[in-house]
Parts: structure tokens; sequence; C-alpha cells
């Protein structure tokens, strides 16, 4: 079992930036790509953000390209989320997740673990 806990969200203003970390333990998370998802109320959970096990590859929805960006620290790990230039639209509650295949985060948005989630809320 790998349990996954997110911190570092919390209420901002457009345009500035947060990092979330997710830390895990049970397991080392070396195995796994590692992805975060966001859910705003009333919308379904969507996608946006994976990085593969060997951190070669990244993924993002379209709304994050070039203000996100995952990362991993295997050493610790974490797994991070750097989010820049922040707009009202990414305010969501954001899920850390783990899957033994990447496809599970980006295609079947079935993960195999899941975080507890952090809120991050974006004013104007």
């Amino acid at each position: 079992q790998v349990q996954l806990v997110e911190s570092g969200g919390g209420l901002v203003q457009a345009g500035d930036s947060l990092k979330l970390s997710c830390a895990a333990s049970g397991r080392a998370i070396r195995p796994y790509g590692m992805g975060w998802f966001r859910q705003a109320p009333g919308k379904e959970r969507e996608f946006v953000a994976a990085i593969s096990w060997d951190g070669g590859s990244t993924d993002y929805v379209d709304s994050a390209k070039g203000r996100f960006t995952i990362s991993r620290d295997d050493a610790k790990n974490t797994v991070y989320l750097q989010m820049n230039s922040l707009k009202p639209e990414d305010t969501a509650v954001y899920y850390c997740a783990a899957a033994w295949e990447l496809r599970k985060l980006t295609t079947t948005l079935a993960p195999d673990y899941w975080g507890q989630g952090t809120q991050v809320t974006v004013s104007s």
C-alpha cells in the first residue's frame, strides 16, 4: 500500500504561485507513475499532470501547459506540482495519485492510490 499526503494548498490571488507537495509512505514511489488531479465544486475530477516512473516523461492538461510543472524526488519519496500564474479557474481540491501504469493517470483516470486532497483557492 502507498499512502499519499498532499500539502501546500491555500488561498492566493490571481497571478500568484503555489507549490504543492505529495509525500508518500508505505512504499517507495520509484516504480510508480505519479500524477495530480483536481476537482472543482460541482465538477468531475480531472487530470492535471503526470510524470513517469523515471521522470523522463510528463503530461499536462492543456490548461496547465506552460504554467504548471510536475516533478519528483524519489530520494524524498515526494512529488511536487509547481503552479505559476494561477487563475480563479484553478480553484479546486488537488489530489495526488500513484499508478503502476502511466495510462491509468493520463487516460483511464483510475490510479492505484489516491491522496486525501488539498484545497487551492485563487481569488480574482
